[in-house]
C-alpha cells in the first residue's frame, strides 16, 4: 500500500496581525505609557471653559479639585518614593504653627516624582493651568520653594495661613499652588483634611479630602487662608503625603517697554548713526509716535 500525500490546492494566507506601541517609560518595571501620563478628558476646549467656571464660582475663595488628573500607576510610584528619599533629602519644619517634612529645595528625587514636575512645569501644562485660573504668563520653579514632597507625622499640624506673596529668592509674584495628594483611604477622624476659610468671618467654609488622586488647584490671593490645624492621629506608620508645584509671574508681566524686548544691534552703517541723531535730536513722544505708525503699517 502506497504513501499518499495531499496538498492543499492554494497556499497558506498569512495574516500579519500589527498592534500599536505607545512610547513609554519604565519605573521600577511598571511601564508608564507617555500618552496616558495625564488624563486628556481635562484638557479640551470645553472642559477647560467648565473648569475655569467651578474655578471662578468656587467658595469661601477660587479654587478647584479634581480626580485622577495624573496615572494612578505614576502616582503610585510617587508615593513609594517617599519611602526611597534619603534623610538628607528632607528638610523638618517646625514651628508654634506648622509640624511637618518637606523635600530639600532642588534636591535630587526619585525617577516618578521627577516624572510628574516633568509634566507640571511643561509649557501645555502651564499654558493649561493660564487657561483655566486665567493667569497668563505663568512661570515654574525647577528649585521646588515651599514644593516638592511633603509629608506630616502623626501630631503635624499646619495653621491657617496664607500663602508667601513672592519667591524670598527671585522675587517672582506666587501666583498659585497645584497639590496632589497620596494617601490611600484617609479617613476624616485622623485629622489632617485641608480646611478653606473665610477670613471676614473666621470660618471654615469647605474642606478638602487628601485622598489618593485628589489634585487641588488653589490661586493665591489675600483670602486664601487654608490649612490643617488639628493635630493628625492616623494609625502607626501613616502618614500624610502631598507633592506640590508652585507657580509664579513677574511684577512686569505683559508690561515691557517694547524697545526694552527687542535685541539691541550695534549701528555700524553710516544709516543707523544718522538714525541715532536724528532720534537725539527728536522729542520722545514724536519719536515713538512715529515707530508706532511704522508697526501700524
Amino acid at each position: 500500500m502506497s504513501a499518499q500525500l495531499l496538498f492543499p490546492s492554494a497556499p497558506p494566507t498569512l495574516r500579519l496581525v500589527t498592534e500599536e506601541i505607545s512610547d513609554y517609560v519604565s519605573v521600577r518595571g511598571v511601564r508608564l505609557p507617555l500618552d496616558q501620563l495625564v488624563d486628556d478628558a481635562y484638557f479640551t476646549p470645553e472642559a477647560i471653559a467648565a473648569l475655569k467656571q467651578r474655578l471662578l464660582s468656587a467658595a469661601p475663595f477660587p479654587h478647584l479639585v479634581l480626580e485622577d488628573l495624573f496615572n494612578p500607576d505614576l502616582l503610585k510610584l510617587v508615593r513609594e518614593e517617599f519611602d526611597l528619599q534619603p534623610e538628607g533629602g528632607w528638610k523638618d519644619v517646625r514651628s508654634a504653627y506648622e509640624s511637618t517634612r518637606r523635600s530639600e529645595l532642588g534636591a535630587a528625587l526619585g525617577p516618578a516624582s521627577q516624572i510628574y514636575f516633568n509634566l507640571t512645569n511643561s509649557s501645555w501644562f502651564m499654558q493649561w493651568l493660564s487657561q483655566v485660573t486665567g493667569t497668563p504668563y505663568l512661570l515654574n520653579d525647577p528649585q521646588r520653594f515651599g514644593g516638592g514632597l511633603h509629608e506630616s507625622r502623626p501630631g503635624g499640624t499646619f495653621a491657617i495661613h496664607r500663602d508667601f506673596s513672592f519667591h524670598p529668592h527671585v522675587g517672582l509674584k506666587n501666583e498659585m499652588v497645584v497639590i496632589t495628594y497620596l494617601n490611600r483611604d484617609w479617613q476624616a477622624r485622623w485629622g489632617g483634611v485641608l480646611e478653606l476659610w473665610n477670613a471676614k468671618d473666621g470660618e471654615c467654609k469647605a474642606r478638602v479630602q487628601p485622598e489618593f488622586g485628589h489634585t487641588l488647584i488653589m490661586p493665591h490671593g489675600p483670602a486664601s487662608y487654608h490649612g490643617h490645624p488639628g493635630p493628625l492621629q492616623p494609625p502607626e506608620g501613616v502618614t500624610r503625603r502631598s507633592i506640590a508645584s508652585y507657580y509664579y509671574t513677574s511684577p512686569k508681566a505683559g508690561q515691557q517697554d517694547p524697545d526694552e524686548a527687542v535685541s539691541i544691534f550695534m549701528r555700524t552703517r553710516k544709516v543707523d548713526r544718522v538714525k541715532k541723531a536724528m532720534r537725539l535730536m527728536t522729542p520722545p513722544l514724536v519719536w515713538n509716535a512715529v515707530k508706532r505708525l511704522k508697526r501700524k503699517s
